[in-house]
């Protein structure tokens, strides 16, 4: 069953990991070849342990850009945020961890809730192709989404102060250190219009029955047995992250 489920996983021996590079809660440093160290790379080193084969990470400078690759064989499993847009070509685990996005708000803004948003007329900086940007493509019905010409964080930002925009969108925690180093008197509103939940996909033209169930299993174990938050508490990032339901 194990070399089965591995040679599914990793056809050429080893297990080639997209990692996104942009969620600084998932990547939080870089070793000294540059390799990315974390929670998504630390994670992806279990998976290809329980699978008795190596790894290669393969770095992305954003979530679109690791999901554009699940067609072009460039990895085999991608820990990435899951939504319905990127599940059409990646099969996605059950979370392991989520991260609440929620709104920035200028001094003196009148949106004081997640819900006063949605209007017409109010237009939202966020950063192209993240997961959050995705379900707000989605669901926002009235109020105006601005989208970065590219995916990039600070992009978003200086979207949102140079365009005048009413809201910017974004992750909590990133939120709270914008408010905190560039954005004084600003509010980080309560609350969240999402959760983004953090998985580990396959792309579907290779996600056969049983290389999926292993995946699913192995989150599952991994959270059951105290592994996740022992992943998270070494990087330093327990009061950000919380371990998915």
């Amino acid at each position: 069953m194990l070399a089965s489920v591995a040679k599914a996983l990793a056809p050429s021996g080893v297990l080639r990991a997209g990692i996104n590079l942009s969620n600084f809660l998932l990547v939080s440093s870089f070793g000294s070849n540059n390799e990315p160290q974390g929670v998504a790379p630390d994670l992806a080193a279990h998976l290809a342990k329980s699978l008795g084969v190596p790894l290669q990470l393969v770095p992305y400078k954003n979530p679109g850009l690791l999901a554009d690759a699940a067609e072009s064989d460039e990895w085999d499993v991608g820990l990435i945020g899951a939504e319905p847009q990127r599940a059409e070509v990646i099969a996605f685990s059950q979370p392991y961890v989520e991260i609440q996005a929620t709104f920035l708000v200028p001094p003196g803004s009148s949106l004081t809730r997640i819900e006063d948003v949605d209007r017409a007329g109010t237009r939202v900086a966020v950063s192209r192709s993240a997961a959050y940007c995705l379900w707000l493509e989605n669901n926002l019905e009235h109020a105006t989404l601005l989208q970065t010409e590219e995916p990039g964080l600070a992009l978003s930002r200086e979207l949102f102060l140079n365009s005048g925009c009413d809201a910017l969108a974004g992750l909590r925690p990133w939120l709270l250190a914008q408010q905190e180093e560039a954005l004084p008197d600003s509010t980080v509103l309560d609350g969240s219009f999402t959760s983004v939940l953090q998985s580990i996909g396959v792309p579907r033209n290779r996600a056969d029955g049983g290389a999926s169930i292993w995946i699913e299993r192995f989150v599952e174990e991994a959270k059951a047995s105290g592994l996740v938050m022992e992943i998270v508490e070494k990087h330093g990032v327990a009061d950000r992250l919380a371990v998915a339901v």
